[in-house]
């Protein structure tokens, strides 16, 4: 796709707006970004001034010490300073009639010797009026390209797109993220976080954000905090032992808590998880979030938000319907073990040769991607017609039994034995079905703080006024 004619529309509307006027600062790829606007011409209306400092001790003269280089902590500081240069240097001749901004990235391209991640910070700091407090939009990108030459030309784009969108659609948030990728695809440039703070993105929740760069495919995962805040997935996954449970959590019950708890110690005393540190995740998947349709209900989303951060979990929202999948995304990130928590109802789905007929080797294809690198299933029993059904006592079809006694007796399979049997017919539609009635009987269903902020907050139809 040719980047060229829309991209330099961009950068000539930007030139040609008098209102806006800053510094682009960029480190690792060139200096793509600037490189469009004095394409497109009329660049003095619009840059104050660039810079590059790609010595180590001239960017830590001039931003201060840093640990790494690129990071979200090293963007903050290039945007606070030359933003806060522009304010000092220009305010008093012209700051009555101009918005201030500061542009950086920092970034690493592929190398002449190939092999390294290539990806980076980016972000713009800018004044929507004159005088104003300043607005900030800051993404983390991966780029896809196999050349560097191609990667840099991508970042360029990238970065004319986010500073037009900033200038332009910062009162429409979602149309923002949209365009990120104008003249891109996704098999070009990844878009794996954003966070907008400042005035003009105050009334926004950036997990709402999150949401949406996997919505439009931008990036196959995103991930927030307990605090509500979005992560960088690379930077929390990185080194550690990830344990994973996957479900709609609408709500978070007694048994998803219970699950993750007897898996932690399950895992914990695995001899390959020694000395890591151990991330819990509840993930949530796009196919679960849309429920058969296209929409995502937002309220819906960030009630199981709330109730997730409330159990003290990390959030991962995913495109990754097969577990497999899930299981790559997570292996490319960490050299720890890594352990899926799941009932026997999803152990036996698993099963079901169906659902793995997109790949050429099938059902055998699919166990052999999930499982390689020693990664194993935790798997927590259930209620069948009175009687409990553990990862002993699974049958599954006649001809595929033979691979599921394979799998478990090469420990592929944990059972968690460790649970309280008047656990086990709990079922989050069931408690789902009663929060709207009088019946209380579902608070003894969810974790204590659970029911509180349902009451609270009157998640999923609970009426308040009771």
């Amino acid at each position: 796709m040719d980047a060229g004619v829309d991209t330099l529309q961009k950068a000539l509307q930007i030139n040609l707006d008098p209102r806006w006027y800053g510094t682009i600062a960029e480190i690792g790829a060139g200096q793509e970004v600037a490189r469009w606007f004095f394409r497109a011409g009329g660049a003095a209306g619009t840059v104050a001034k660039t810079m590059s400092a790609y010595d180590m001790s001239v960017s830590d003269a001039v931003y201060g010490k840093s640990d790494r280089y690129v990071s979200k902590g090293r963007l903050q500081a290039m945007l606070d300073h030359e933003f806060q240069l522009n304010v000092d240097r220009l305010g008093d001749d012209r700051g009555d009639d101009t918005s201030f901004f500061a542009f950086a990235d920092t970034v690493v391209a592929r190398s002449y010797r190939g092999g390294n991640e290539c990806h980076g910070w980016m972000g713009v700091k800018f004044q929507s009026h004159p005088r104003d407090e300043p607005s900030q939009v800051v993404l983390h990108v991966r780029m896809l390209d196999d050349e560097a030459a191609l990667q840099q030309e991508a970042l360029g784009v990238v970065g004319v797109n986010l500073l037009h969108a900033a200038f332009f659609q910062h009162h429409q948030p979602e149309t923002l993220v949209e365009s990120l990728l104008d003249r891109l695809t996704t098999g070009r440039i990844e878009v794996d976080l954003i966070e907008l703070s400042g005035i003009e993105f105050r009334a926004v929740d950036n997990r709402l954000m999150a949401l949406k760069l996997v919505q439009l495919g931008l990036s196959g995962a995103a991930m927030f905090g307990p605090d509500r805040h979005v992560l960088q997935p690379s930077e929390v996954l990185r080194k550690k032992a990830i344990l994973v449970e996957r479900g709609s959590f609408r709500p978070p019950t007694v048994v998803n808590v219970a699950m993750l708890e007897a898996a932690r110690a399950r895992f914990e005393a695995d001899p390959a998880v020694a000395g890591r540190e151990i991330l819990l995740l509840g993930e949530l998947t796009m196919a679960n979030l849309r429920a058969g349709g296209d929409v995502v209900d937002r309220r819906d989303f960030l009630a199981r938000a709330d109730l997730l951060a409330a159990c003290g979990l990390t959030v991962l929202i995913s495109d990754y319907v097969a577990y497999h999948r899930l299981a790559a995304y997570l292996a490319w990130r960490t050299d720890g073990a890594i352990g899926m928590v799941m009932g026997v109802p999803s152990l036996i789905d698993l099963f079901d040769e169906e659902s793995h007929a997109a790949l050429p080797g099938g059902i055998l294809e699919s166990f052999g991607r999930l499982l390689k690198n020693d990664l194993r299933l935790f798997v927590y029993p259930m209620l069948r017609d009175g009687e409990v059904v553990t990862v002993d006592t699974v049958r599954v079809g006649e001809e595929l039994q033979p691979l599921y006694d394979y799998l478990h007796r090469r420990g592929s399979f944990v059972g968690l034995d460790d649970f309280d049997p008047a656990h086990l017919p709990i079922l989050s539609r069931d408690v789902l079905r009663r929060i709207p009635t009088d019946d209380e009987s579902w608070e003894a269903m969810v974790p204590a703080e659970v029911a509180a902020l349902i009451r609270k907050r009157g998640f999923f139809g609970y009426r308040r006024e009771r």
